[in-house]
Formats: C-alpha cells, sequence, structure tokens
C-alpha cells in the first residue's frame, strides 16, 4: 500500500493540501468545522505527520522550551497543563527545564534556541537567561519569548502576570477592612520581582489605612512552608505581636498556620492568615485559606497564544498583560482580636 500523504488527506476532506498543512502546523487559524474534518480523515487513516522532514523544509525544530525555576511547587502545575495542551494543539512539543533557580541551568535551556533545538521560549523566572548588549534594543537581540508570572524588569519583553501591587494592596485592604492594624507579612527572597511588587502594595495599603510601618513586621521567606514555619516564629517573638500576617504564597502561609497553632493560637480568633495563589489545596487545609486566587491557568494559556504568535510571525506589542486576581475569602481570616 503506498504511503499516504498531505495530498490525500485533502482528497477524502474536500480541501486543499495547504489547509491540511494548516491543520497540522497552525490549527488556530483553521474553522472548527474545517479542523473537525480533517481530523476525523486523519484519526481514520491513522496517519501521522512526518514532523522530521517538516522540520528539514522549514528549519524548525517543533519544540517550545519551558523555563520554570521549581516544577515541584503547586503553584506551576496549572500553569504547565496549559502550555503543554496549547503547544500540543498547535503541533509543538513542551522541553520542560526544570532550573531549580540555578543560573547556568536557565542558560543550557535557553541555549536550545540558539543551537536550533527549539524555536521560542516561555519563561517562568526573574532572570534573562542571555547575553546582551545594553547599548542595543533588547527585543531585537532575544528569539521568540514571553515571560510569565515573573516579570521581568524590561518594557521590551512581552510579559504576562497578575498586577502584584494591586493585588497585595487590596490583600491588605480587606485585613484592614476587618479591624486590624498589627499586619506583618512574610514576603519572598528580595531578588524576586513579583516578591518587590507585592511588598510595595503591603505599604501602599498601610499608608492609605494611616498605619505606620513597623521593620519588624516584614520578614523575608523563601517560598517555601519551612519558611513560612521559621518567619511564623520570628514574629512571635515581637512583644505586641501581628494580629494579622499576609504571606506571599499558600505554601508559606500553610506553614505560618501550622506554627501559630502549635503555639495555642487558634485562627482566625487569635490571629488571621492570608495567602496568596490559591493552590490546589488551599481551601482544604484547616482553617481553609484565604488567598490571593491567581488565574494560573489563564496565565499558561496567555503564554502559549501570545509565543504562537511570535511564531508564525505576528506582530505582538512588548509590555505586561495583567490578568485578573480574586480575593478568596475563608476560614483563615476574621474580625481582629478583641483585646484580653
Amino acid at each position: 500500500m503506498a504511503t499516504l500523504g498531505i495530498k490525500d488527506i485533502a482528497a477524502l476532506a474536500k480541501v486543499s493540501p495547504a489547509t491540511v498543512s494548516r491543520v497540522f502546523s497552525s490549527p488556530d487559524l483553521v474553522s472548527e468545522k474545517t479542523l473537525h474534518k480533517v481530523k476525523k480523515v486523519v484519526d481514520e487513516l491513522g496517519y501521522r505527520p512526518n514532523r522530521m522532514g517538516a522540520n528539514l523544509r522549514t528549519r524548525k525544530s517543533g519544540n517550545i522550551v519551558a523555563i520554570i525555576p521549581d516544577i515541584t511547587k503547586p503553584v506551576n502545575a496549572g500553569i504547565i497543563r496549559a502550555i503543554e495542551k496549547g503547544a500540543q494543539n498547535a503541533g509543538y512539543s513542551i522541553l520542560l527545564g526544570d532550573t531549580q533557580g540555578v543560573e547556568k541551568m536557565e542558560r543550557h535551556y535557553a541555549d536550545m534556541v540558539t543551537h536550533g533545538q527549539a524555536d521560542g521560549i516561555l519563561l517562568f523566572g526573574s532572570r534573562l537567561p542571555f547575553k546582551v548588549n545594553c547599548d542595543q534594543p533588547l527585543r531585537q537581540q532575544l528569539p521568540p519569548l514571553v515571560n510569565g508570572n515573573e516579570g521581568i524588569d524590561s518594557d521590551e519583553i512581552v510579559k504576562v502576570a497578575v498586577d502584584n501591587v494591586a493585588a497585595a494592596k487590596a490583600a491588605v485592604n480587606y485585613l484592614v477592612s476587618m479591624g486590624h492594624r498589627r499586619i506583618a507579612a512574610i514576603t519572598g527572597p528580595k531578588n524576586i520581582p513579583s516578591s518587590n511588587k507585592r511588598v510595595r502594595g503591603y505599604y501602599e495599603a498601610l499608608e492609605d489605612a494611616g498605619i505606620e510601618r513597623d521593620d519588624r513586621l516584614l520578614v523575608v521567606g523563601r517560598y517555601d512552608v519551612k519558611s513560612g514555619v521559621d518567619c511564623a516564629e520570628k514574629l512571635l517573638q515581637i512583644n505586641e505581636r501581628p494580629t494579622a500576617v499576609f504571606c506571599f504564597n499558600d505554601d508559606m502561609a500553610i506553614g505560618a498556620m501550622q506554627h501559630f497553632q502549635q503555639q495555642g493560637l487558634k485562627i482566625p480568633d487569635d490571629i488571621s492568615v492570608m495567602g496568596f495563589d490559591d493552590i490546589n489545596y488551599a481551601e482544604y487545609v484547616s482553617p481553609s485559606l484565604s488567598t490571593v486566587h491567581q488565574p494560573l491557568q489563564e496565565i499558561g494559556e496567555a503564554c502559549i497564544n501570545l509565543l504562537l504568535k511570535q511564531l508564525r510571525g505576528e506582530e505582538v506589542p512588548a509590555g505586561s498583560r495583567y490578568l485578573p486576581y480574586t480575593l478568596m475569602i475563608r476560614n483563615s481570616t476574621g474580625v481582629v482580636p478583641k483585646q484580653k
């Protein structure tokens, strides 16, 4: 039996060979009706496109590199699933680079584009993994790239995230509305841009409420559960301890709640705890965690779609795309405790 090709698929589906090629390379450019018709023929015949042959003709690898500091963190699960799905639908494969925040590993995965092993980069870290000439426009020196969830400090890069300043401010404003004035913050590392933006939002909310800053109430964590425990311990050593704690991610919030409860404090009767991210099990811890919901799946979808546009040669303006956040109020926050 002769090997089936795109012309055979086109004849059976009653479309042009160019349309069949588009179904494999850029399905988002094809109508839903045509897409379904072609895929039905493909599935019936068991046809698989020759990716290697296509690569040789187009000089494209068919791969996208996703550089992620830590794939084990729950906050990344929804993002990874969304980019995988979007890439596969467009005929691309995702090469997942779990870098552990190591610069050498970030450069290794970024070099895959330079060496033709990948066509574009989804970057979910805060460091640009390329050497660049500061005297030249940055965008012209980079391959197709989208920076997701962690904004690199440049207006020349395509970025997708929530507005971290506004989101943090909204979280603290809520705690203020519940009567709290001794509000602590457990931040992320100082070299993380999103954490620094949340610090800014925290301080803006305090200033708007006429609450004087107390630097003892701002402690630096590492975005893991253990650092939440450690930072909570530090906060309890302050003579006039906080009545509420805003943690810059849910992992630290869960660690902080565990420590407070081990020390005999009731949440939220004695102290309120608020997180950030709304990871899958935030509502299932005890008490259920109030937090800032990030639309993680939507962030992933926006990132892959913006990168695919670049790979198709479409013009994608640089700058930030902010997706909406939501305050998820659950049982870990309440009114300020009455003075005993």
